[in-house]
Parts: C-alpha cells; structure tokens; sequence
C-alpha cells in the first residue's frame, strides 16, 4: 500500500488553467499568505502580460505546467471554433504540446512535467478518424491532469496520464466536501482544477474563501497538500 510522507491521510494539489490575470494579480498573494503550493497550467499568452509574476512564482516554489500553445478544444465551443480538435491531427497536437514547453522554458526557464488537457478533452479527429492523444501525454509527461472529473485518485491504481482533476470553480468548501472525504477515506490524491481567483465568486471563479477553507481542512486532518508533480512523484517512485 502507497503511503504519504509524514503520516498524512490523504494528498491533495491545487491548480488552475490558463495563466488568467487573476491569477498573479491576487491570487498568488493569497497562496503565499496561506503558505502553499499551487500548479498553474499556463497559457502563454496571459502569461506574457505579468511575466515578472510568473517569474517570481516559479521562483518560489509553485508549479508552472504544460496547458497547449494555443488551447484546442471541440469546435462545439464558439471560442474554439477556429482551433477545434476536430480539425487536428495526432502530429499537429504534438507540435502545439511541444511549442508551449519551448516557451514556457524560454520565458521562465522552467521546464515542464506535468500537462493539463484544454477543456479536459483528450481525442482529436472525428467520427471514424477520431483518435485518443492521451499517449503523446503519457510519452511526453509525468502527469496528464482532467477536468471536470467526478472522482478522487487512487494511487494504487490510477493511469498517470488521465489523472483526474476535480473543478473547484464557484463552489464552497462544503460543496467540495465529499469529495474532501472520500480521500481521507480512501487514503487518496485528489487534484482541483480551477481559473480565475477572486475574493467574489464568478463564473470560473475558486473564490479566497473555498481555498482558505482547503488549506485549513488539510491543516486540520493531516492532509499533504503540493503540487501536482510533487505529488505525482511521490506515487510513481512509490509505486516502482
């Protein structure tokens, strides 16, 4: 059986999508109040417009991940319709993959471990020429991260290229509270993915108060709480 450094019960990992300008505006503030690591899966160019944020943040401990150069998701997303997945081939999504890793260590010097996938969806094509591109992650990182998953990870069991990744966005602490048991249960990882951070909730918004709450549950009941790689590091050496 995996355990967790320390004696903990269970682990969990923020992160947030995007690089929005929430993020170094006021919310990495909050995190080093809080006194806690977070994974944000950038976008590059938001991050390009508080590059000195970003800089100081990876600096001081947080996780900066791969997030796709230019976002791909299904063309069912107005925003997407013009970059759909739909349109892509498993040779043009490793080029978009590799572009923002080339950036995101040119920019920050950082170099990437962990991928969080756009909208949460892993297939590109369509109909009969639909295919996963969930094994260009596997090759190419240590974590694939999901969104808009129902569950904690099982770190006996779960695949590290489809880790799933809870949405913490316009829910309080209580609504989030299963989820919070369930890993203490079962002794699992469970990873949130969120956007935007603000002290009022909005759409695609972690409000202050529902990651304060996080930090004190973990605090309170003994609760690794790190990054995604350090996390994910952790189960995979434990697991060799």
């Amino acid at each position: 059986m995996i355990t967790w450094p320390n004696g903990a019960r269970a682990a969990v990992s923020l992160s947030f999508d995007d690089a929005r300008l929430s993020q170094p505006d006021v919310g990495f503030a909050l995190l080093e109040k809080l006194g806690v690591h977070a994974t944000f899966y950038v976008s590059i160019g938001s991050m390009n417009q508080r590059l000195d944020a970003w800089k100081r943040a990876a600096g001081a401990g947080h996780e900066i991940g791969n997030h796709s150069m230019t976002h791909p998701c299904s063309g069912n997303y107005e925003f997407a319709r013009k970059n759909a997945l739909e349109d892509y081939s498993l040779e043009r999504m490793s080029r978009d993959i590799e572009q923002a890793d080339i950036q995101i260590h040119r920019l920050l010097g950082s170099k990437t471990t962990t991928f969080a996938y756009p909208c949460g969806q892993k297939f590109i094509g369509r109909g009969e020429k639909t295919q996963s591109y969930v094994p260009l992650v596997a090759k190419r990182f240590k974590i694939g991260r999901g969104y808009n998953d129902t569950m904690m990870n099982d770190p006996e069991f779960f695949d590290p290229a489809q880790v799933m990744g809870v949405n913490s966005d316009s829910k309080t602490f209580d609504e989030l509270g299963r989820d919070f048991e369930i890993a203490l249960k079962r002794s699992g990882w469970l990873v949130l993915a969120g956007h935007e951070m603000a002290e009022a909730n909005a759409f695609q918004t972690t409000t202050f108060s529902t990651i304060a709450a996080i930090v004190r549950f973990c605090k309170e009941n003994n609760i690794w709480l790190d990054t995604v790689d350090r996390v994910g590091t952790h189960v995979l050496a434990a697991r060799k």
